[in-house]
């Protein structure tokens, strides 16, 4: 039995708050905090552009990189967006709309 695989991501909302977050369907998720599906943090706090994700073979080994992440102090997070992304740039941007306010 194949199991499957998992994604970790971290959104940003423009003024600069963080959500980090891990499904096993990237494309799903994404479009659901971008057109704020689900109530809870990121739609409450406008968080939905896709700064940084990391793919792993297992769920299992996201969920621990995602405890990990979350683990840290706001300048890892920062530096780990940038040594991928130093331009904040949305990852996501042109292929899901963002909801309009």
């Amino acid at each position: 039995m194949r199991t499957k695989g998992g994604y970790v991501y971290i959104l940003a909302s423009k003024s600069g708050v963080l959500y980090i977050g891990v499904t096993s369907r990237l494309t799903r998720r994404t479009i659901e905090h971008r057109q704020k599906l689900v109530e809870g943090f990121t739609k409450r706090y406008n968080v939905s552009r896709v700064v940084h994700w990391e793919r792993f073979e297992e769920i299992g080994a996201a969920i621990t990189r995602e405890k990990q992440l979350k683990g840290w102090l706001r300048s890892k997070k920062v530096a780990l967006i940038e040594s991928t992304n130093p331009g904040w740039i949305d990852l996501a941007e042109g292929y899901f709309p963002l909801k309009q306010n």
